[in-house]
């Protein structure tokens, strides 16, 4: 049986598949991969390279990862941000399938941008499938490898699929400029002025993120003025921007809370959500907002997330 050992884990470190759908009413978020359209390419490579395609992959973030292949051998698809690549000490291609037999030692690392990469083999992670996936949801404790994120010294086997994971194919064209948008349910309870300031201004991608949403620096003080309103908790979703009552923005991630009673100004739509998971913190971001049947229109020409 091939088994992976982990010697070095960084922050953030998970297994993922495309996600635990259906399951908010349950009081969990869908979680799956923050780069949806990497986890995708990445089966896709493996498809093209006649490999069998894993539903499971593993997510690293900003640190160091380093495993072994402690026995036997996989095939495996490294996507994502600009990640460097080490086998056994030598520098590899990103962005391709590379073979991996029991002894080597695999090693990424953070590299010109993003702050994801997927590892995603055609070899499946042994480890349950709770509420229909697979997905780590480490804030609900859920799914996984013992409901948690990777550990050093973790050892987890690896088995045959039994049935390709999806991968359909997204349009890989880069897209640049501000973040898109449409707006929130409750962006009528911010001024007219509030809302303009907001398609108008930059903020800045801050330190204080990681799976389950993303913290905006505000220095144009576009939210200055303090909110302090009194909202009944109601579902959320990815994208969602929802403001604090100091005024702090949060672009909601993958691994949100079921509910919030925070207003939301806005929601990301869902093909620049990859986009903007990758961005590193000090990365200035400005949005800017598109009507519900453009993001439908967008949604279909880059694939179903």
């Amino acid at each position: 049986m091939t088994k992976i050992a982990f010697n070095k884990v960084g922050p953030l470190v998970s297994i993922q598949d495309d996600g635990r759908f259906g399951a908010l009413g349950y009081g969990t978020a869908a979680s799956g991969p923050m780069d949806r359209s990497a986890y995708m390419r990445a089966g896709k490579l493996l498809d093209e390279a006649k490999r069998s395609v894993a539903k499971t992959a593993l997510e690293t973030s900003l640190g160091l990862l380093r495993f072994s292949i402690s026995e036997g051998e996989v095939s495996a698809a490294f996507c994502g941000g600009e990640f460097t690549l080490k086998i056994n000490g030598t520098s590899k291609q990103w962005g391709i399938v590379h073979n991996l037999q029991a002894g080597d030692i695999v090693e990424v690392a953070p590299g010109a941008s993003g702050n994801y990469a997927i590892i995603r083999m055609d070899l499946e992670f042994d480890v349950p499938k709770i509420i229909g996936s697979y997905s780590t949801n480490s804030i609900a404790h859920l799914g996984g490898f013992d409901g948690r994120l990777i550990q050093v010294n973790d050892v987890i086997n690896l088995k045959t699929v039994g049935k390709n994971g999806y991968f359909a194919v997204k349009n890989n064209k880069l897209q640049t400029g501000p973040v898109r948008f449409i707006w929130g349910m409750h962006a009528e309870l911010f001024s007219s002025h509030v809302r303009n300031e907001f398609c108008k201004k930059p903020f800045v991608i801050s330190s204080m993120l990681n799976r389950m949403g993303v913290r905006l620096l505000d220095k144009q003080k576009v939210f200055g003025e303090q909110l302090d309103l009194s909202l009944v908790s109601d579902a959320i979703v990815p994208g969602d921007v929802q403001v604090l009552g100091d005024g702090t923005p949060i672009v909601l991630m993958r691994d949100h809370q079921p509910t919030g009673g925070y207003p939301r100004i806005a929601s990301v739509i869902s093909a620049d959500l990859d986009r903007f998971a990758q961005l590193r913190p000090g990365t200035v971001v400005e949005f800017k907002p598109v009507t519900v049947e453009h993001a439908h229109k967008l949604l279909k020409q880059v694939g179903s997330n």
